[in-house]
């Protein structure tokens, strides 16, 4: 098949250069365009220093470029951008993969509350399929629209799946204590991501709820069989900034019912992920390490009983990679019917 053209909404960002780097290295996709307003007309390479040689791809305002011929565009952006072009995007035969939250949340209402803002097209958020590969695979294969699952909701649901599948916890006290890099924030200068105030520095936010926490609850409902509001599941969800640049880690706690106290976890995640290629179940006994998957799409994961009616599951990803912008490339693969490796199949960086 011929290469896939591409285009990237708001290259300017983390996720954006992260898309760069992997869209450059992909041997079956031809990078067609990748918008921003302010540097509309710089080459790529003047920005990304890391990119010269690779390409000659420069900046064009949304306007200016070719979007509609493209086969996929991303969006990289903030949130309510990809809503406002995803239906002439559409109209065009292209397809789409939002690595913001604007398809993520299927009550539109829901959405509005923790996002601020109508959503503008009810009827694609209908259509559209939350691509988490490793739970959502078939149905990602034929979506028009993909919403890229967040970060944290990611590592959350690949470290809960297993036990909610099989019906082996509590679904209503699941704990989610998870801690990401600075770069999870985006590309933007405010006080509190600083480095002098970020480094040499540990603490929770979004301690009254986070936009993330609803759509964790939505998805790990569908994992267990629920409908997407059903109450009985309920996922205390918290988040803390860690000083370094990229990484996230989550440790994940659930009570076992009889049923969970009586099977062997270690081989329940090892056959649930036996076919998975960016999901590593570490031997029993192991920690995680964020460094680890440092510029890899791949998660680790580890999982404990440190009590008899207790698990904790450990999970490590890059958040800029597995947890955005590497999902996505996994995202198109399937879309497409390319393999869903190619192109992703890079070594994480040590040290």
């Amino acid at each position: 098949m011929a290469a896939l053209k591409a285009g990237i909404v708001g290259g300017t960002g983390y996720t954006g250069v992260e898309l760069l780097r992997l869209l450059l290295a992909h041997p079956e996709v031809r990078l067609s365009a990748i918008t921003s307003r302010k540097e509309a007309g710089l080459p790529v390479s003047e920005l990304y220093a890391s990119l010269r040689g690779h390409t000659e791809l420069r900046f064009t305002s949304p306007e200016q470029a070719p979007l509609r011929e493209c086969d996929v565009v991303f969006f990289a952006t903030p949130h309510g951008v990809a809503m406002q072009q995803a239906r002439e995007l559409l109209d065009a035969g292209v397809r789409i993969i939002d690595l913001a939250a604007d398809f993520r949340l299927r009550d539109a209402e829901l959405f509005e509350r923790w996002y601020g803002m109508p959503h503008a097209c009810p009827d694609i958020l209908a259509e559209a399929v939350y691509g988490l590969p490793e739970l959502q695979r078939a149905a990602i294969r034929e979506a028009r629209v993909v919403a890229n699952p967040g970060c944290y909701p990611t590592t959350v649901q690949i470290g809960f799946a297993p036990l909610l599948r099989h019906g082996l916890v509590d679904p209503a006290h699941l704990i989610a204590s998870c801690a990401s890099g600075v770069s999870g924030a985006g590309r933007k200068a405010e006080i509190g991501y600083l480095f002098s105030e970020a480094a040499d520095n540990f603490k929770a936010y979004g301690v009254k709820g986070h936009r993330h926490g609803p759509e964790i609850e939505q998805e790990l409902r569908r994992v267990a069989g629920l409908d997407h509001a059903d109450p009985s599941l309920r996922c205390l969800f918290q988040p803390h900034l860690v000083p370094m640049i990229r990484g996230m880690h989550s440790t994940l706690f659930a009570r076992l019912n009889d049923a969970g106290q009586a099977t062997d976890l270690q081989a329940l995640y090892q056959q649930f992920y036996a076919d998975e290629p960016f999901v590593d179940v570490l031997p029993t006994g192991s920690a995680p390490e964020t460094r680890s998957v440092r510029g890899a799409n791949s998660l680790r994961v580890a999982v404990h009983r440190p009590q008899p009616d207790t698990v904790m599951v450990l999970v490590v990803q890059d958040n800029l990679t597995k947890g955005a912008s590497g999902q996505a490339v996994q995202n198109m693969n399937l879309m497409f019917g390319l393999p869903e490796t190619c192109g992703l199949q890079g070594i994480a960086l040590l040290p």
